[in-house]
């Protein structure tokens, strides 16, 4: 039997279908049901609410690029750093969300104790020291010392767009020390193992909510492919980086290295074999790897003391030599300084000698080319713009793009040397109306690399997060809203008795990321944060390129060297060939004259490209690189009369050549000209 009416019901149902389709997912259903991957089947109860509606986003735009935030600088475990009792809290609990989300022992009754807090940030550190259910004062915007990473809250974010997030692993052995309480042991590595293990568990954990291995949000990736499938899903990428002031015991006592060359690699391998793909070499303290970007303030202060029962040297400065400057140190008064031996005081600081005297050294740069050979990025945010500048020289050379600056720590005036090579870059968390500005003023070297931008939280980092606006503020947040993508409503977000405004509550824990990023399109408008929500495609470009990064060949590997003269040494050769002889602990010098060259034979014509010079001390102020195709005609392919030593990259239009001559015109001290290396290239 037929129905006259069935033609009309299939225009309408596919007039539905397409209207669906059109417009937008439809809504959510049920938690537990097939279709709503998103929604866990067996939540822990009591615990957090999400507070958002609607499926998460999956796939990629119609050009295979993936979308989505990224959080280049968190700190989920750092409440199992620095002794395990100055950050209170945990990320998970297997005995529930009230074993989690409470404070340390010692802030009973009233936060007198919270000695960190008042140490570094000033006041008295007294607050309820009750967490779960009521929340009374914690987590906050302004607290340094609570938990703001709980899984659920992070949930919140990748449910609000976040794709990306850089777990930082994170420890300070001499912080440790210094504390007065703690119930582990301050060693460095045994912190970031712990950390690196507990990010597997917390995977393991959120699978288990959702059926098994595989299955859940959380997702811990090792290369650049795996963290795209993952977006892709619709899940949130988790990159492991490590940030800590001595690593692999790099640490410098009266400017005393106390590591070898032996255990950076020893230290790499096994940061690589823990997941690890990206990490600082120095954080608040010089080592001997780097010398750090100072801190400012009390914070400054209290830093600096460390440094000194650190390393025996309080931080050093000098004056700047180009536009980049180290932060001011802080000097103003801290309670730190009562650890310092009786008779020792923090010194003053001339206000024009703003740079760090330490740069990369040579264990440093050692460490950088070992993170280059195993493809790793390294993060300049925290390394003295000395430091940074020799980082960026290296990076230049070889063209590797694998540079990461995560929160703000970078002196400005090297984004687009960052850019340039293919890095990323991301700004700290700060309130709407500052980060809006920021993000103003470096718009145009995003649009002109077409690059996406990021945010780094530094969430349990001890650092502040954005204050409230008010809710009279101009353009407030409005309850609920929806996610930049537009397939889920997010409204205020709830944990036991306290309910969370960004109006009013400010940047308190990781689940308010969406309503902050809410918070700057109100005052920003959507430019920002469409850049923002490039972010993950960026970051996975940077990865990406630093994996499949290919040395150059070096012409010049084995090539007959002469020279104009070579300075004699009982004890040493320094023979034109040891300027290519791979070695960086050997070098050729010259007499000591303006008028010297160096003149490599490549043996065969090849298009030569590209020259790079790692001069010692002895440097040239003016010289050319000079090219032959018969070893008798020479043509000037590059010059300058303004060399400052250093790494030098000669970048010139490929022309063919069989001889490579570097001339000097005039040296740059009272020496001769020293090259520790120097190679060619076609490109």
């Amino acid at each position: 039997m037929t129905d006259a009416r069935r033609p009309h019901t299939v225009v309408f149902a596919l007039l539905l279908l397409v209207l669906a389709v059109t417009f937008g997912p439809a809504p959510a259903t049920a938690a537990g049901a097939d279709d709503a991957w998103w929604l866990p089947t067996a939540r822990p109860a009591p615990d957090s609410q999400i507070g958002v509606t609607g499926e998460p986003f999956r796939g990629t735009t119609p050009d295979g690029r993936v979308r989505g935030f990224v959080d280049a600088h968190d700190h989920l475990f750092s409440n199992e750093a620095f002794g395990g009792r100055l950050i209170c809290g945990k990320v998970f609990s297997e005995a529930g969300v009230a074993d989690a989300l409470k404070d340390c022992p010692e802030h009973y009754p009233d936060g007198t104790l919270a000695v960190f807090d008042y140490i570094t940030h000033g006041g008295d550190g007294r607050h309820d020291p009750v967490g779960w259910p009521t929340f009374k004062d914690w987590p906050a915007y302004d607290s340094m010392t609570h938990q703001a990473n709980y899984y659920a809250w992070v949930e919140r974010a990748w449910r609000g767009g976040q794709r990306v997030l850089v777990n930082d692993l994170v420890t300070n052995g001499v912080i440790c020390s210094v504390y007065f309480f703690k119930d582990r042991s301050c060693d460095e590595m045994t912190s970031i193992r712990l950390q690196a293990k507990l990010t597997y568990d917390l995977q393991a954990y959120v699978d288990r909510m959702y059926g098994g291995t595989g299955k859940g949000w959380f997702r811990v990736v090792t290369d650049s492919a795996q963290a795209r499938q993952v977006i892709e899903q619709g899940k949130l990428a988790v990159i492991l980086g490590v940030e800590t002031s001595e690593p692999f015991g790099c640490k410098q006592v009266l400017d005393v290295p106390q590591c070898s060359r032996a255990d950076i690699d020893k230290g790499l391998d096994e940061l690589y074999a823990l997941g690890v793909r990206s990490m600082f070499l120095c954080h608040k303290f010089d080592n001997a790897l780097c010398g750090v970007r100072f801190d400012e303030g009390g914070l400054g202060t209290a830093i600096n003391v460390g440094q000194f029962l650190s390393t025996g040297t309080f931080w050093k400065t000098e004056k700047c030599t180009g536009p980049q400057h180290d932060n001011p140190i802080g000097t103003q008064p801290s309670a730190a300084e009562a650890d310092l031996p009786a008779g020792t005081a923090v010194p003053r600081y001339d206000s024009d000698a703003q740079c760090n005297t330490r740069g990369l050294t040579a264990l440093g740069e050692y460490a950088v080319r070992g993170m280059m050979q195993r493809k790793m990025m390294l993060e300049i945010d925290h390394m003295s713009v000395k430091a940074v500048g020799r980082a960026l020289d290296i990076f230049e050379s070889a063209r590797y793009p694998g540079l990461l600056s995560s929160h703000s720590w970078m002196d400005l005036n090297w984004t687009e040397r960052v850019y340039r090579l293919g890095g990323f870059v991301a700004q700290y968390m700060h309130g709407s109306e500052g980060f809006v500005a920021e993000a103003a003023r470096t718009e145009a070297l995003r649009d002109r690399y077409g690059v996406g931008y990021g945010y780094g939280t530094d969430f349990n980092g001890v650092g502040s997060h954005p204050a409230p606006r008010g809710a009279d503020a101009v353009h407030p947040v409005t309850y609920p809203f929806r996610s930049v993508d537009g397939g889920s409503v997010l409204d205020r977000q709830v944990t036991g008795e306290r309910t969370w405004d960004i109006n009013t509550d400010g940047g308190a824990h990781a689940g308010l990321i969406p309503d902050w990023i809410e918070d700057i399109r109100q005052v920003g408008g959507q430019d920002v944060v469409g850049d923002l929500f490039r972010g993950a495609e960026s970051y996975l470009g940077t990865w990406g390129a630093t994996e499949h990064h290919q040395a150059a060949v070096n012409l010049a590997d084995g090539a007959t060297v002469t020279a104009s003269s070579t300075e004699w040494n009982p004890f040493t050769s320094y023979a034109p060939g040891r300027a290519v002889d791979g070695n960086r602990d050997t070098r050729w010098a010259s007499g000591w004259n303006d008028d010297q060259w160096l003149t490599a034979d490549l043996g065969t014509t090849h298009r030569v490209g590209r020259v790079t010079l790692d001069w010692e001390r002895a440097y040239a102020r003016s010289y050319r690189i000079e090219l032959s195709t018969d070893g008798t005609t020479w043509r000037t392919a590059w010059s300058t009369t303004t060399g400052d030593g250093g790494l030098d990259t000669a970048t010139f239009a490929g022309t063919p050549a069989r001889w490579v001559r570097v001339h000097g015109v005039q040296r740059g001290t009272n020496w001769g000209y020293s090259l520790y290396e120097m190679t060619v290239h076609s490109d």
